[in-house]
């Protein structure tokens, strides 16, 4: 076996350590905003549009090293209460791109690919809602990877709307139990996450809400690198880190 530390490409690090590769991988997409100011750009809409390339790449990149599951942070119920109407509008718009460029890229079927989005869709303008739910219409009998996208998304509120849930069901307090209450989450069809990137981590560590449920015992790895700058080569880095810890899982 290759050492780790001499690994240099994605496809080696999956046929030499696939084995130990999270299963579920969450990445918090962070740094748009700061990534234009220091580029002395003045139109924001452009740091999205910068995010959304970086994005394309990883999410392919993911593939080839064999992520199962890919959860993606891309906007939190806080993210549209303070920006503008107009940048708003074009971060739904973008992100709509984005889930219709991964469902009519070849791959997703050939890989077959599900896709899910997570959050208060019903928030959503109508027209994304439909598109979205045409989607995951169609690669609802996907197996092999799992992209899941988080929009309008909250962990607590995820929590909020599970223990809803239960009580619209009826389920007596005795009978819930912790599998009770993931069976009834957004992600109710996804395992728990085994490790959380999140870019543009300048000052602390911070999970802002992610998959509050579902990372309790995950790994985490913060960047100062802001999004737009994310590219393989630290996904690379960041996988092998993952590698080289010992996962106790609370033990």
């Amino acid at each position: 076996m290759i050492p780790l530390e001499n690994i240099t490409s994605i496809d080696q690090l999956k046929e030499e350590y696939g084995d130990k590769l999270p299963v579920h991988l969450g990445i918090i997409l962070d740094g748009n905003r700061r990534w234009i100011k220091r580029k002395g750009i003045r139109d924001t809409l452009k740091g999205h549009k910068a995010g959304y390339k970086t994005l394309k790449k990883i999410i392919y990149s993911s593939y080839d090293v064999g992520i199962k599951y890919l959860s993606i942070y891309a906007l939190s119920t806080d993210n549209v209460a303070k920006p503008s109407k107009k940048e708003i509008n074009y971060l739904f718009e973008l992100l709509l791109r984005g889930i219709e460029d991964v469902f009519e890229e070849p791959l997703t079927f050939e890989k077959k690919v599900k896709i899910q989005v997570s959050g208060r869709i019903e928030d959503l303008p109508e027209e994304f809602q439909r598109k979205v739910k045409d989607i995951q219409e169609s690669t609802k009998n996907h197996d092999k990877y799992f992209f899941n996208i988080c929009i309008l998304y909250d962990g607590q509120e995820e929590i909020v709307d599970a223990v809803k849930k239960i009580i619209r069901k009826g389920i007596q307090p005795d009978k819930i139990s912790k599998e009770i209450i993931k069976q009834n989450l957004y992600t109710h069809n996804i395992p728990e996450a085994d490790y959380i990137i999140r870019t543009g981590m300048e000052d602390g560590a911070r999970i802002s809400g992610f998959l509050l449920w579902d990372s309790s015992y995950a790994e985490f790895r913060f960047r100062k690198e802001l999004w737009p700058d994310y590219n393989e080569e630290m996904l690379l880095e960041d996988l092998k880190e993952y590698i080289k810890r010992n996962r106790r899982k609370g033990a």
